[in-house]
C-alpha cells in the first residue's frame, strides 16, 4: 500500500462512518457464514472449556486468572488471527478489496474495517469469559488493571497486523490452513497459554518469550495474578517486570506493520 494512498483526501461521510459501514456489512457476511462463525465463536470457548480436563489449575495460579489467560489467547490466535487470515484472502481474491480501494476509503479504512466484526467476537469472548469467572465465584482482584488491558489490546492488533502480513503468503482462503500454522501451532505452544513457561529448558523458555504471543501471555500473567512467566510472586509494582515483554509486544507491533504495509496485496495473482 503506498503513502500515497493512505494520505488520500476524501470529501463525504467521515472516517468513522465509512468504515462503521464496511464493518457492518462485514459483520452480515460472518453471521451468514455458519462455517467461520462456528470457528469463530465455539471453537475457542470450546478451547477454553477443556482447561479443567487439561489440568491446568495446578494451585499456584489462579484458577479465575487461568482461564482469561487461556480465553484470551486462544481468542487472539483462532479467531483475531486465523479468521482475518481467511476473510482478507478471501476479499482479496473476489476482487473486493481492489474495487473498495477504487471508492472513497483509504487501505486503513478498508483492512481496519474488514477486521472489525472480527475484534468485536474476540473481545465479547473475552467479556463472556470474565462474566463466567465471576460467577463461578473464581474472580479475584487481580494485580494490575491496566496491564492486562494493554496486553488484551495490543496483542488484538498484534493480530490484525500478523494477520495482513500472512496474506502475502497465503494464496487461497483454503492455504491459510498452512500458513498460519507456524503462529496457531508453534507460538501458541511456546506461549505459556497452556501450560507454564517454566517446565521447559530454561533456554528454549527464553527463546519462547521472544514469539509473538508469548509476551500477551507474560503481561496478562503478571496483570492478573502477579506471577512472572517463570510462576515467581511479585512483590510490589509489577510494571518493572513488565519492561521486556512489553519491549517484544512492541517490536513485533513494528515489525507486523512493516510487513504488512509492504507485503500486503490488494489484487491477486494472476
Amino acid at each position: 500500500m503506498s503513502a500515497a494512498t493512505l494520505d488520500r483526501p476524501t470529501t463525504g461521510p467521515s472516517r468513522l462512518s465509512r468504515a462503521w459501514s464496511l464493518a457492518s456489512a462485514e459483520t452480515r457476511l460472518l453471521v451468514r457464514n455458519r462455517t467461520a462463525l462456528v470457528n469463530s465463536v465455539l471453537l475457542p470457548l470450546l478451547f477454553v472449556a477443556a482447561v479443567p480436563a487439561l489440568g491446568l489449575d495446578d494451585g499456584e495460579f489462579p484458577y479465575g486468572a487461568r482461564l482469561l489467560v487461556t480465553a484470551v489467547g486462544i481468542s487472539l490466535v483462532m479467531v483475531t488471527y486465523y479468521n482475518l487470515v481467511t476473510t482478507y484472502v478471501a476479499r482479496r481474491e473476489d476482487l473486493v478489496l481492489q474495487r473498495m480501494r477504487t471508492g472513497e476509503l483509504t487501505d486503513v479504512e478498508v483492512l481496519a474495517g474488514t477486521a472489525a466484526p472480527t475484534v468485536f467476537v474476540t473481545l465479547g469472548q473475552v467479556a463472556v469469559i470474565a462474566a463466567g469467572v465471576v460467577v463461578l465465584g473464581e474472580w479475584s482482584a487481580p494485580a494490575d488493571v491496566v496491564l492486562p488491558l494493554v496486553a488484551l489490546l495490543a496483542g488484538t492488533l498484534l493480530m490484525v497486523v500478523l494477520a495482513a502480513a500472512s496474506t502475502s503468503f497465503t494464496r487461497t482462503p483454503e492455504s491459510a490452513q498452512i500458513t498460519t500454522l507456524p503462529i496457531i501451532v508453534v507460538s501458541t505452544g511456546l506461549s505459556g497459554v497452556f501450560y507454564p513457561l517454566s517446565v521447559l529448558p530454561e533456554a528454549l523458555g527464553e527463546i519462547a518469550r521472544f514469539l509473538p504471543l508469548t509476551p500477551v501471555v507474560e503481561l496478562l500473567q503478571l496483570g492478573l495474578a502477579g506471577q512472572t512467566w517463570q510462576g515467581d510472586p511479585v512483590d510490589g509494582s509489577v510494571w518493572p517486570h513488565a519492561a521486556v515483554p512489553l519491549a517484544v509486544l512492541a517490536g513485533w507491533l513494528v515489525v507486523g506493520a512493516v510487513a504488512a504495509r509492504r507485503g500486503f496485496r490488494w489484487a491477486p495473482r494472476r
